[in-house]
């Protein structure tokens, strides 16, 4: 500024040219004009943000994501792994910094700032174990499903095995517990819960021992394990589990993987826990494949005798012939003509049984059916407003497959029109029927619009024919 100064009171004060000022002061011609003459008004500088999260798609995408997962609770968001192992699958070749860095960010400026409390790490010798359930969420038939994970780790190791069930009742959590212990080919020695009602009938207290369930007692002893209740309210003493369903979840349900059933899904979910046994104990000097080699051989032997997991109990009917089944009226025909009904209930399974022995009916215990849409009217809003990133969405895995293939396109305005149209029909369809009667709702419009040529009508026909 006091080169400038100079150059204006050479100029107005003395009445200098600007060429005998560029002589004097040796400076370019252009830029004595600049200043001698020019207005130094001040003016709004403006820093645009640089870097390939700015200059190319990515943090568009990433954006979106963020969007998406700000609507959900905060254990079914993504973590900044996972949204770095996401870029790169679809070439991405910046660092995890830069992602956590623009996240980090995002975060400031839309959403306001949590604490994560850790929690306190307990040590234990080997065949050791702690269980606990989690709810982690799935897609399965083009809806979302809850499902309870039962969790189990050792924490000597750090190895963790998990089974995913229906529900949190008794029969899921010791078909869980049978399952869970296959996995690890043996059985701990010492089991460590918290007061859970399918396993604890009265808590511990400052006298007196908890008090377990007949079913769960009678359980245990079959196995040989030892239970340890934990205190009430004090989810610390089983911090290994605690840490390892939020390890779980966060890494293996990011997004809700797509179900076809829950030996599928936990076939699925074995294979990747141990995969996640070579890597490093947190603490100690070890992989944790090599830790749980060592510590399995302590475990309990496998009993050779199969445990029955099943619960009886005696149900009465109303006039309709329903009976209460999982807080659900389930219909029985011919129920009332029966004085005395038993129902005969495993993890999945239910059978109604007369008094003289006769199966009048059974089926899928009511909770098999438990789901809830996925909130395509919104999602497709957010896509209008969004186009560019619609491809990179979580949701998009879980378009029927003629919906997705008419989504995709490149041409953004052609896009534009199909998801309104998508979105318009799904004010009185859902989106299993719009992709059932797709010829008939949008396929002749859509065979008149491809810019490809692709015969809808011939690919409907197809469809139902492998059908």
């Amino acid at each position: 500024m006091t080169d400038i100064n100079t150059i204006k009171n050479l100029r107005n004060n003395h009445g200098h040219s600007v060429n005998k000022i560029r002589k004097d002061l040796k400076i370019n011609w252009r830029t004595a004009k600049k200043y001698a003459d020019g207005d130094q008004v001040p003016s709004e500088t403006i820093r645009l943000k640089k870097g390939m999260m700015y200059e190319e798609k990515w943090g568009d995408i990433v954006s979106s994501w963020l969007a998406e997962d700000a609507r959900l609770t905060k254990k079914k968001r993504r973590t900044n792994t996972q949204f770095h192992k996401e870029l790169k699958e679809i070439g991405f070749n910046g660092s995890y910094r830069t992602v956590c860095m623009f996240v980090q960010e995002w975060h400031v400026t839309h959403v306001d700032g949590g604490v994560d409390n850790g929690f306190e790490r307990l040590e234990h010798p080997p065949a050791d174990a702690q269980l606990d359930f989690g709810t982690m969420e799935v897609e399965h038939k083009g809806e979302f499903k809850d499902v309870k994970a039962l969790v189990m780790t050792f924490p000597y190791s750090n190895a963790g095995f998990a089974v995913a069930l229906p529900s949190e009742n008794q029969e899921c959590l010791l078909i869980g517990m049978k399952q869970l212990f296959v996995q690890a080919g043996g059985v701990p020695k010492n089991i460590r819960i918290d007061n859970m009602s399918t396993a604890v009938k009265k808590t511990k207290s400052k006298f007196e021992k908890a008090q377990l369930t007949d079913g769960f007692q009678q359980f245990a002893n079959h196995y040989g394990f030892n239970t340890q209740v934990c205190n009430p309210r004090s989810g610390n003493e089983k911090g290994s589990v605690e840490n390892k369903v939020g390890y779980v979840r966060y890494n293996f349900f990011p997004t809700a993987p797509r179900m076809i059933d829950y030996k599928s899904l936990n076939k699925d979910l074995y294979t990747q826990l141990i995969k996640d046994r070579n890597r490093q104990h947190y603490e100690k000097n070890s992989l944790i494949e090599e830790l749980w080699t060592d510590e399995a051989q302590a475990l309990w032997a496998l009993p050779e005798t199969d445990y029955p997991v099943r619960r009886e109990l005696i149900v009465t009917t109303n006039k309709y012939n329903e009976i209460l089944l999982d807080n659900t009226k389930t219909h029985i025909s011919r129920a009332r003509n029966h004085s005395l009904l038993t129902a005969y209930l495993t993890w999945d399974k239910y059978k109604i049984v007369s008094g003289n022995g006769e199966i009048i009916g059974e089926g899928d215990r009511p909770y098999m059916g438990n789901s809830r849409r996925i909130p395509w009217e919104i999602i497709m809003k957010d896509w209008r407003r969004k186009l560019s990133t619609i491809h990179y969405s979580r949701y998009w895995k879980y378009l029927p497959g003629r919906i997705q293939h008419y989504l995709n396109t490149d041409d953004l305005h052609m896009l534009y029109d199909r998801v309104s149209e998508i979105s318009s029909l799904l004010a009185h369809n859902d989106m299993a029927t719009i992709n059932e009667r797709f010829f008939e709702l949008i396929g002749k419009q859509a065979e008149d619009s491809d810019p490809y040529q692709v015969s809808w009508s011939a690919y409907d026909k197809l469809t139902k024919r492998a059908n």
